[in-house]
């Protein structure tokens, strides 16, 4: 009662002024920013420190219904002020408090448009101009305003300073009317701008500007106009293509866009060639002039025109190879015919009598310069460009060929000896990139044996990235002869030699090579396993890389061969069955006939097919579906099946790895429900609490269990509709009214039980804004109900509170599953350490040792962020390392990997024991995409109260632990 009271009286103190504040900040509100600039600008006795008012309140955040006032006092200062930097920073002003979010800016338009007509500065000219430009992108939806702005702009147009005439361009091109000339709208407007002209023709006259600044402005603001939608004339063509000449780097850059936006618009279109008769297309025209920018002065704008050219698709076949040519076309002119010559000399009436030297020479003086079919930029382009000194302008036209050699599968066969050259680069980028562009075109392509040579010797390179890279490029390469087969696995074995970490990247790369090229290794399969017709070989070493290597060539060669297993050793069978099952990833099911009864092979053709997929996705959803009737059975049949529907689930993953995310996700799930059950068993809640303290702890492990096992089916899957995520949090929120219920049980204290129940009130009240969209489909659940007696729960005494829960726990059924399109679990796989070296490593105790550690990792998002190595030493002592940025690699969608170093150090041990190493992934629940918006929307009315699960943090070990054998020794004395 006593606390009733007190209530009461906060909220009677709370009432009394309540009436009379928002008066109050009505009317201080709005004049508070305004008045107080007012104040500090009367109070500046010069332009200094009126400039220093204005900076300090520059600083300073406005609220939109200040935004209006504030703009009234800067104009009415602007207009006093003689000094022009104030003015300038008026005006900057202006243009900043215009984008504030919920204001709009046609209130000051006017005065905006007034203040130009006496202002004297150019530069405060081409601020207020850029002011207006602002104003214009912030009231998109009016035509009438965007017309003023622009006939603005064209008065100023004439300006003699630059930043002016810059603005007014920069106007036209942001807000010139795309549909219609200038004028059209307005019958005085016709006569201010000189009849009715459109805008890029306006623009366009600025393309000769004598200030090289105007001229960029002005390429730029038509590349606007063509961006807002606008068609760009075809007359504007000739007018880029003479700027490609321009003497300043900016202007040639913006022309070289100019051309190439005017050649996807009119590809097809006919110009002339100068002092010609022949006439060439478009597109074709502008490639030989941005290929000759290629050359250009300026390495950025040699970047720019190699890029250029990567995307100009529809050039014609001939353009494109003489790129790759050097040589000059007969002085670029196009020789006639015998019978053209014989022609013209016969209307002309004149045959060469042979009397006088060269008499029958052309009579007309040409220019070699001018006449020219194939413009000489585009002879040797991507030569110029693959030999160029900056390596920017090397990768932009290694890119571009790849581009190019994509569409084209003859252009691809021709620039192959270009790309191969580059592998010798000495900027290993430029290395990686021609290695990477290879890759992608080479389905167009088989190597020749001397080009295979210049590849392989890339092998050597120190740089991990590159030599995997390389591993990858075979994977995918034809080559055209069995020398070539032969040289790539001795190039191959020395790399895995020399470097011993690239060994299963080297496997993999032979598995693709044996099974693409068949037909070629099956010659070299005596020579490769050194059999012999008569005489017995001893046998080899299974425990060689190298050996492995030959055998996985060997093996994927003999899937589509089916003769060659005809030529392999006793030996070679018995090695193929350990392989096949301890390396199947690498090793395919072969037909062996006969062999199938002695060693158990696999005589299987192909893994898994469609077919099979799909009856798994069936069962995968029947076995849903039979658990949705477990509502119907009594306790022990609905736990029994439960436990064998996870128990089916588990191996549908095991056996169909394309389901094994969602068949994961669903027994993750059901095991939930497992638990929750076993916890709510009728005997446990109907005992005295003194007499089920034992059963109370299994209760409160399954609780404390459930909630890990939520945070895995949170943020181990990728794919997750909100549908999912609510059921998962479903089940949280089960479990914590769970713990609640057990906390109140067996803890005695009123204070404790009072702060769980506010969490867990703030738990639902969460859910329900989290999931508001999703609240129809949870009908009869758990928070269904507990939002039905939402208004009873946060009124009434704890102890009822638990009751209501109990109750409401126990009577609440299983929350339907159901699966999205496509679930994905995160997985990683430690590749190295092996953990099967009996060698220990040794260090001294008390310094560090490092351990390099090599894995890959599937499905993970952000794992730069989430990914951490734990190392687990025999004493209990847990070291966390989270790795490096730089220590991933993205060798392939929804694929990363790892290589990076731990550092390892202990105290002496008297003899070498195991460390574990695996991966974890870390999360944060406030982390998670659906809280956060909802976060936002909310935060005002949760100033007070934040979202319960703001700070849960914890990591989930997603990889098997690899032990490794460790030795400190201790230090010499």
């Amino acid at each position: 009662m006593a606390q009733l009271e007190k209530k009461r009286l906060y909220v009677r103190r709370l009432d009394i002024p309540h009436e009379e504040t928002p008066a109050k900040k009505l009317r201080l509100s709005k004049p508070s920013k305004s008045a107080a600039l007012h104040i500090d600008l009367c109070k500046a006795t010069n332009s200094t420190d009126a400039l220093q008012y204005l900076l300090q309140f520059a600083r300073k955040p406005v609220e939109a219904e200040s935004v209006e006032g504030v703009v009234r006092i800067l104009l009415e200062h602007y207009y006093k002020e003689t000094d022009n930097s104030v003015r300038l920073k008026i005006a900057s002003l202006l243009g900043l408090l215009s984008k504030t979010q919920g204001f709009s800016p046609d209130c000051i338009v006017d005065d905006a448009i007034n203040t130009l007509s006496n202002e004297k500065s150019h530069q405060v000219l081409a601020q207020l101009l850029e002011t207006l430009l602002i104003i214009g992108t912030q009231l998109p939806e009016s035509p009438a305003l965007r017309l003023r702005l622009v006939e603005v702009a064209y008065k100023h147009l004439s300006d003699t300073y630059f930043g002016v005439r810059n603005k007014c361009l920069q106007l036209l091109g942001c807000l010139g009317m795309v549909d219609a000339p200038l004028g059209k709208e307005n019958e005085g407007a016709g006569t201010s701008l000189g009849g009715l002209r459109d805008v890029q023709s306006i623009i366009s006259d600025y393309f000769g500007d004598q200030d090289p600044r105007v001229r960029t402005a002005a390429l730029k603001a038509m590349l606007q106009l063509h961006e807002r939608g606008m068609k760009i004339h075809q007359i504007i063509y000739d007018q880029a293509c003479r700027l490609l000449t321009d003497d300043y780097e900016q202007v040639r850059s913006a022309a070289v866009q100019m051309v190439w936006v005017l050649s996807q618009l009119y590809p097809e279109s006919i110009v002339p060639i100068p002092s010609s008769n022949e006439e060439i297309r478009l597109v074709d025209d502008a490639f030989g002039k941005i290929s000759h920018m290629v050359s250009d002065g300026s390495w950025m704008v040699r970047v720019q025109a190699a890029k250029t050219l990567g995307s100009m698709l529809q050039v014609s076949p001939h353009f494109l190879e003489q790129t790759l040519d050097k040589k000059l076309m007969s002085d670029l002119r196009r020789k006639r015919t015998a019978h053209e010559r014989a022609k013209e000399l016969f209307a002309s009436g004149e045959f060469s009598s042979g009397r006088k030297w060269a008499d029958d020479a052309p009579k007309e003086k040409l220019d070699t310069n001018t006449v020219n079919l194939i413009a000489s930029g585009a002879c040797g382009a991507f030569v110029h460009g693959l030999e160029d000194e900056m390596f920017e302008v090397r990768i932009a036209a290694v890119e571009a060929l790849c581009q190019l050699a994509r569409s084209s599968p003859s252009f691809a066969e021709k620039c192959l000896d270009f790309l191969v050259d580059m592998f010798n680069d000495e900027i290993e980028e430029v290395r990686l990139q021609s290695i990477h562009v290879l890759r992608e075109i080479s389905t167009h392509i088989t190597l020749r044996e001397d080009q295979l040579d210049t590849v392989l010797a890339v092998l050597e390179d120190s740089s991990r990235d590159i030599r995997e890279a390389l591993h990858e490029l075979l994977c995918y390469t034809n080559v055209s002869t069995k020398e070539c087969i032969q040289l790539a696995l001795l190039e191959l074995l020395k790399n895995l030699n020399k470097y011993p970490t690239d060994r299963n990247s080297v496997w993999k790369c032979l598995k693709f090579l044996g099974s693409r090229h068949p037909t070629l290794v099956l010659p070299l399969v005596p020579e490769l396993l050194s059999t012999h017709p008569y005489f017995d070989t001893p046998e080899p070493d299974m425990d060689d890389p190298a050996y492995i290597a030959v055998l996985v060539l060997v093996f994927n060669a003999a899937k589509s061969c089916p003769t060659m297993p005809a030529l392999f050793s006793d030996h070679t069978f018995r090695h193929y069955a350990y392989l096949r099952d301890s390396l199947s990833h690498l090793v395919p099911p072969l037909r062996l006939p006969g062999r199938k009864q002695v060693y158990g092979l696999d005589s299987v053709d192909s893994g898994p097919g469609s077919g099979s997929v799909e009856s798994a996705q069936l069962f995968l959803q029947q076995s849903l579906n039979r658990v949705s009737t477990i509502q119907n059975l009594e306790a022990p049949g609905a736990q029994d099946l439960l436990d064998l529907t996870t128990r089916d689930l588990l191996r549908l993953g095991e056996l169909q790895t394309e389901l094994a995310g969602a068949a994961d996700f669903c027994a993750t799930y059901l095991r939930c429900q497992l638990l929750l059950m076993k916890a709510l068993q009728e005997k446990l809640w109907n005992m005295a609490v003194p007499l089920c303290l034992k059963q109370n702890v299994t209760a409160t492990a399954a609780a404390q269990q459930i909630l890990e096992e939520t945070y895995k089916l949170e943020f181990l899957y990728s794919g997750l509709e909100s549908r999912q995520v609510a059921t998962i949090h479903h089940v949280r929120l089960q479990a914590k009214a769970l713990q609640l219920v057990l906390t109140a049980r067996t803890r005695q204290g009123l204070d404790l039980l009072i702060g769980s129940c506010e969490k867990f009130l703030q738990d639902v009240e969460s859910f329900q804004r989290l999931f508001l969209t999703e609240l129809p489909h949870l009908q009869d659940s758990f928070v269904d109900k507990l939002l039905e007696l939402m208004p009873r729960l946060s009124s009434c005494k704890p102890v009822e509170l638990v009751k209501i829960l109990q109750t409401t726990l126990r009577q609440s059924g299983l929350l339907q599953l159901r699966l999205p399109e496509q679930i994905h679990r995160a997985t990683a796989t430690i590749i190295e350490p092996t953990g099967e070296s009996d060698n220990p490593l040794r260090f001294t105790s008390g310094l560090v040792v490092a351990l390099d550690i090599d894995a890959t990792l599937e499905h993970v998002q952000d794992p730069q962020n989430t990914v951490k190595v734990q190392v687990l030493y025999p004493d209990g002592q847990s070291h966390v390392i989270h790795p490096k940025p730089g220590d991933f690699r993205k060798p392939g969608p929804h694929r990363h990997r790892l290589i990076t170093q731990v550092y390892l150090s202990h105290t002496a041990w008297t003899e070498p024991s195991q460390i574990e190493v695996r991966l974890l992934l870390a999360y944060s629940s406030s982390s998670t995409s659906l809280t956060s918006p909802s976060k936002l929307g909310w935060s005002e009315s949760l100033e007070s109260l934040p979202p319960a699960e703001a700070a849960v943090e914890g990591t989930i070990p997603f990889s098997k632990a690899v032990k490794v054998f460790i030795m400190p020794k201790p230090a010499r004395r």
